[in-house]
């Protein structure tokens, strides 16, 4: 699969990601943790940027950030050397601490800024005991949510508001907002400025309660923007012919996904198009929506079905690659025919 593309703008939110080198941990004490955050002050003061959120968990962070300058690389890639040569000294190892390149997802402020503020303030919960582990959103998305004891409940809010290393306490009143975060923009994304720390309290804990099973990485464009349909078209009209654009803009088309797909399974589109539940029609749907850059309803018009279940061919299909192998295989086959063929 080609690498997300990497979007650099003034003004830019991005929601960012770097794990451990094959999933191993990053942070192995309170020392470590404590370090790194004098980083993320570092970071603010020395480039243009803005921290809106963040959490530290044991393999991976997540940082809401916000550049003034496209310098989104350069700042990262400081934060992730400055504490992997500090972290690689004080505990006497050598290596990759961090597992290739950070993920960074541009982000639309006013529709999904709020929503991804709450992902990353809720990671500390998403945990096995607490009933939100992968296998359990996986349940939620199949079936729909199941609403979790009162006493689980309790569990999952006293974890999260006295989890220490993230900004939600900052959030909601229970710890210091330092100088190095900003919370007032998020804050206003959910209305009036008045109580805006309880408002967003209760908009978090109130998707605890019911299992938190949507992601907002289910509406990602081309593995790199988050936003709606205007504000797809806005930064993909600014990329312009820039290389590496192919997973934004529409010039492959369906008709390209189509083909590739026939080609490697062997059948034609018309035999496969009305299966529900088939892996290739799903494939070319699911291509369509994340490396076309299509919405759903164009998906719809553009294959011939119906909106709902273009839609939910999508959603289908994005959670089976992630838990069938043979899915996950015949993905990577279809886009490195398209690759071929573009080349």
């Amino acid at each position: 699969m080609a690498r997300p593309l990497r979007i650099e703008r003034p003004g830019g939110w991005y929601h960012i990601t770097a794990r451990g080198n094959e999933g191993r941990e990053i942070f192995y004490n309170d020392s470590d943790r404590q370090h790194f955050l004098d980083l993320l002050q570092g970071l603010v003061e020395m480039f243009p940027v803005r921290l809106h959120a963040y959490v530290l968990m044991p393999n991976h962070y997540h940082l809401l950030l916000e550049t003034q300058t496209p310098n989104l690389s350069k700042a990262i890639q400081w934060l992730n050397v400055s504490y992997s040569v500090w972290f690689n000294r004080r505990h006497s190892r050598s290596g990759h601490l961090f597992q290739g390149r950070f993920k960074s997802v541009l982000v639309e402020p006013e529709s999904w800024g709020l929503e991804v503020s709450r992902y990353v303030h809720l990671n500390p919960v998403r945990l096995r005991r607490l009933g939100l582990g992968k296998s359990h959103r996986r349940h939620s998305r199949a079936v729909g949510v199941e609403r979790p004891k009162p006493a689980q409940i309790r569990q999952r809010v006293q974890s999260l508001r006295g989890y220490p290393w993230s900004s939600y306490r900052a959030y909601i009143g229970g710890a210091k907002v330092p100088s190095w975060l900003t919370t007032g923009q998020v804050l206003a994304l959910g209305g009036k400025k008045r109580q805006a720390g309880e408002k967003y309290q209760e908009y978090c804990e109130e998707a605890i309660g019911q299992g938190a099973s949507l992601s907002p990485w289910d509406k990602v464009i081309g593995q790199a923007v988050l936003g709606t349909e205007r504000f797809v078209a806005r930064t993909r009209a600014r990329l312009g012919q820039e290389e590496g654009a192919r997973g934004l803009r529409k010039a492959q088309g369906l008709e390209a996904v189509i083909a590739a797909v026939e080609r490697v399974t062997g059948e034609k589109w018309k035999e496969f198009r009305d299966r529900h539940g088939d892996a290739g029609r799903d494939l070319v749907l699911y291509l369509g929506r994340k490396h076309c850059g299509l919405s759903h309803r164009e998906l719809s018009q553009t294959a011939g079905i119906a909106y709902a279940s273009a839609a939910t061919a999508v959603r289908r299909f994005s959670a089976r690659t992630g838990r069938e192998r043979e899915v996950a295989l015949l993905t990577k086959r279809v886009i490195a025919e398209m690759n071929k063929k573009q080349s």
